[in-house]
C-alpha cells in the first residue's frame, strides 16, 4: 500500500496487530484460512484481503522409513497436525470460522492415501512421493513399451515418482485391499483428497486437476482420468475423487472441527501453487522453489509440450474448465538433505546450526555431495541412482 506493507507489531501480538490494521483500514477485511500440508511439516495461515500474514501455525511431521527407499507419513498424523495448526492460527489471529470467507488448501503432491469410506480410517500408512518401492512394477511398463503412450496422455515420465504405482502397490500387497476396493468400499487420493474428506466428515471426495496430474492417471488434455491407463495399472475407477478446477467449490468444512462450516474455495499442489503465488499466469513465466525438494516449473499457457530435455509436462493450476500447463523440472531431495543431516547422520542438532557451519569455511575444498537418496529426478530420471560424496582428500 503507499503507507508500506503492514506487518504484526514487533511483539508478534496479534491484537496489537489488529488495532492497527483497524485504524488503517475503513472497510470490512476479509480473512482468509490456507492450508499448507507439505512433506516436512503442516502449516495454516490467516491473511487479510490484502495478502498480509496475520497469523501461521507450524508443526513438524514425522517421517517413517520402514526400509531403504521407502518413505511414508501417517494419514492420521497428517490430519492431526493439519487441522491443530488451524485452530491455532485462528486462535493466534484471534478469529472465529464466521471471520474467514475462505479456506484454501496446497499440499504435498503425488503421496498416495487409500483409506475406507465407512470408517474414515486409512488401509496404511501413506506413501509419500520420495518412495521407491514401485519402482520394479514401473521397470515392467517401460519394458513393455508404455511408456510413450503415458507420456503422451498424462506428461510425465514412468517413474515411481507418481502415484499411480504406489496405489498399485497397496492395492496388491494390503492384506483385503484390492477385494475391498473392487466392492466400492475404499478411496484413494492424493493429500488434498485426504484432508478434504476429513474436513467435509466424510461427505466430499473431490481433487483438483493439478493435484490429478500428478497421479500418472489423469489425461491432461481432456481433464479426466484415463480408462486405458486404469485399465493397465489394474485400478477401479471407483476410488478415484471427483476432479474440478483448482479454483471452484471444495465443499464446506464441518461446523464441528473450526467452530462453523467455513468454505473450501481453492486447492492445488504445492508447486503449481507455488507457480500461482509467484503471479505465473501466461506462457514463459517460470519459478523454481527450494523446500524438501526443489522444483522448476514454467508455465506454457494453453499449449501442450514435450520436453526434449528430460522435463515433465504437468497441468497448472486453473481457475476454470479450460487446460493450463506448466513444464517441471523435479530435484526430489533439497531441504531434505538438512533434515537427514539432523535425523539420520546427527551431525547436527537442529536445522538452523547449518547456516553457520556453511559459513565456517570458506569453501567445501573440492568436495562435492549429490543426495540422491530416493534416485535423481530431472533431467536423468535416474531411479537406481543413490547419493554419492565425492572429491575427498586427506585435507577435508
Amino acid at each position: 500500500g503507499r503507507d508500506g506493507p503492514l506487518r504484526p507489531a514487533a511483539d508478534g501480538s496479534a491484537a496489537t496487530f489488529r488495532r492497527h490494521h483497524a485504524m488503517t483500514n475503513k472497510s470490512t477485511t476479509t480473512y482468509l484460512l490456507a492450508l499448507d500440508q507439505g512433506t516436512s511439516s503442516s502449516r495454516s495461515i490467516v491473511f487479510d484481503d490484502r495478502g498480509h500474514i496475520v497469523a501461521q501455525a507450524q508443526l513438524e511431521l514425522p517421517q517413517i522409513y520402514p526400509q531403504p527407499g521407502w518413505v511414508e507419513h501417517d494419514p492420521l498424523e497428517i490430519w492431526r497436525t493439519q487441522i491443530a495448526t488451524a485452530r491455532q492460527a485462528l486462535e493466534q489471529a484471534g478469529l472465529k470460522a464466521g471471520d474467514i470467507r475462505a479456506l484454501g488448501i496446497t499440499n504435498q503432491r503425488e503421496t498416495a492415501v487409500l483409506w475406507n469410506r465407512r470408517t474414515g480410517k486409512p488401509v496404511h500408512h501413506a506413501i509419500v512421493w520420495q518412495d521407491r518401492r514401485a519402482e520394479p512394477l514401473c521397470a515392467e511398463l517401460r519394458s513393455q513399451g508404455h511408456e510413450a503412450t503415458i507420456q503422451a496422455k498424462t506428461g510425465l515420465r514412468v517413474d515411481a515418482y507418481f502415484s499411480a504405482t504406489k496405489l498399485r502397490w497397496l492395492l496388491d500387497n494390503v492384506p483385503g485391499a484390492r477385494a475391498a476396493a473392487d466392492a466400492g468400499e475404499l478411496a484413494f487420493g492424493t493429500v488434498d483428497s485426504w484432508l478434504i474428506w476429513q474436513l467435509t466428515g466424510g461427505k466430499v471426495h473431490v481433487t483438483d486437476v493439478s493435484n490429478a496430474a500428478r497421479t500418472m492417471l489423469f489425461n491432461v488434455h481432456t481433464n479426466d482420468w484415463d480408462d486405458d491407463l486404469l485399465a493397465l495399472l489394474r485400478i477401479p475407477r471407483s476410488l478415484l475423487p471427483r476432479v474440478q478446477p483448482s479454483s471452484s467449490d471444495f465443499g464446506t468444512t464441518d461446523s464441528g472441527l473450526l467452530g462453523g462450516g467455513i468454505a473450501i474455495g481453492g486447492v492445488a499442489g504445492d508447486q503449481q501453487s507455488a507457480l500461482f503465488g509467484q503471479a505465473c499466469f501466461s506462457a514463459g513465466m517460470a519459478k523454481n522453489t527450494y523446500g524438501t525438494g526443489c522444483f522448476l516449473l514454467m508455465h506454457t499457457g494453453h499449449s501442450f509440450q514435450n520436453s526434449s530435455n528430460g522435463l515433465l509436462t504437468t497441468s497448472a493450476a486453473q481457475a476454470t474448465a479450460r487446460p493450463e500447463y506448466a513444464m517441471e523440472g523435479s530435484v526430489f531431495v533439497g531441504g531434505a538433505v538438512v533434515q537427514w543431516l539432523r535425523d539420520g547422520l546427527r551431525a547436527i542438532s537442529s536445522s538452523s546450526e547449518v547456516q553457520s557451519l556453511a559459513e565456517s569455511v570458506p569453501d567445501s575444498g573440492g568436495v562435492m555431495m549429490v543426495p540422491a537418496f530416493t534416485g535423481l529426478g530431472a533431467p536423468y530420471w535416474k531411479p537406481e541412482a543413490r547419493g554419492t560424496i565425492t572429491g575427498l582428500t586427506r585435507g577435508t
